[in-house]
């Protein structure tokens, strides 16, 4: 049976707050210790309450610790956060009882060499962002994949992202979806002055370089939306799969296709997990 876990609850408003305060007290009251606000090392499990960018806060943390990470939607799109408020009961019985499945989520490391060769690593879930600052004119962004030259890429930025981060921001600039469980970079230009600037899936066993050239305005990295990092001119970016995998703990109630078919609207219109037809 679970003994420890830490519960993280990141809305500011007061319903969050008190949805938390309520599972701590039941949890405690079950012989559960409970850190509420705070990842603690000792933690079997973490458990997140609110939105997907919730979960991607301490998501890197949960990697490099190697704890389950249970995401209970609080927010709205909810792709990470797989349980509906109305299952987090079930949700946590699985959780106690310790009769969870493990869903083992590809991460992405990004090292970082700034000029002054000072290196400095990232992980992310869904992906890493290169862009301009608000002013900022277009970026020429070199690119290689295993040391062989790929191309320039020019517009507003590019985003790598796994197969995970595949409908966040990925999609939102035209990417392709990929199923969680293929290990895959995803190379997305954002709004690119070539219009035959398309799209690239590479092998996740590859590495893709990006280096940091005519940066007169501000440019940036975004790791999962949550860490900012200014990039000056001659920075180098590595972006690789990191070793080992983040353990979100599955949804017992649905399956990715019925996600997909929640989130995006594929269901409207469509009966209910219609039979697979026999071939004639």
């Amino acid at each position: 049976m679970l003994k420890r876990l830490s519960l993280i609850v990141r809305h500011k408003t007061k319903a969050p707050r008190e949805i938390g305060d309520s599972l701590a007290e039941r949890l405690r009251r079950q012989g559960i210790s409970v850190a509420q606000g705070q990842v603690d090392p000792q933690s079997e499990a973490i458990v997140v309450l609110g939105g997907d960018g919730t979960l991607l806060h301490v998501a890197g943390e949960a990697y490099r610790l190697g704890i389950p990470l249970l995401g209970i939607n609080l927010g709205d799109l909810g792709f990470l956060t797989e349980i509906h408020l109305e299952e987090m009961e079930q949700a946590l019985d699985s959780l106690i009882s310790e009769t969870f499945e493990l869903d083992m989520r590809m991460m992405l490391s990004v090292s970082v060499r700034m000029p002054d060769n000072k290196d400095t690593t990232y992980y992310a879930l869904n992906e890493a962002v290169v862009t301009r600052g608000p002013l900022g004119k277009m970026m020429s962004l070199p690119t290689w994949a295993n040391g062989s030259f790929l191309t320039v890429y020019r517009g507003d930025g590019l985003i790598i992202s796994t197969a995970t981060g595949s409908t966040a921001y990925n999609l939102s600039a035209g990417g392709p979806i990929l199923h969680p469980h293929l290990e895959a970079l995803v190379l997305t230009p954002i709004c690119p002055f070539a219009l035959n600037a398309r799209p690239l899936i590479l092998p996740g066993q590859m590495k893709v370089t990006i280096q940091l050239e005519n940066a007169m305005e501000e440019n940036n990295l975004i790791i999962d939306g949550q860490t900012s990092l200014k990039l000056e001119e001659g920075s180098r970016i590595e972006i690789k799969k990191a070793k080992g995998y983040l353990k979100l703990i599955k949804s017992p109630l649905r399956d990715y296709f019925t996600i997909l078919r929640e989130k995006l609207g594929w269901a409207k219109g469509v009966l209910p997990n219609p039979p697979l037809p026999d071939i004639c």
